[in-house]
């Protein structure tokens, strides 16, 4: 009789350990793809830079706020955190930008 008891025991044990194994996972999964809600590196005011993340919304940038931002704008190819490491070339007369 005792035998059959612990069989039971290491049964709810195991039954416990993986339920709760598929709890954290499921929970893990939603964290993750809340955060791939988060846009703040696509948009133009992201400056690339963790002392000031965004210049519109410095508080709220990269945080579960900033999901649905009004002001994002999609990045383009002249925005200046884009511009990171590049070189310029100019001409002969030409001023170099500031």
């Amino acid at each position: 009789m005792v035998t059959v008891f612990y069989a039971l025991v290491a049964w709810a044990i195991m039954i416990l350990l993986l339920w709760n194994i598929w709890r954290t996972l499921k929970k893990g999964i939603s964290f993750i793809w809340m955060l791939h809600q988060i846009h703040c590196h696509k948009c133009e005011y992201s400056t690339n830079d963790y002392r000031l993340k965004c210049t519109v919304h410095p508080k709220n940038a990269c945080s579960e706020q900033a999901i649905g931002c009004f002001d994002f704008e999609p990045k383009t190819a002249t925005c200046n955190a884009c511009q990171k490491g590049r070189t310029w070339k100019f001409g002969k007369g030409s001023l170099p930008v500031n």
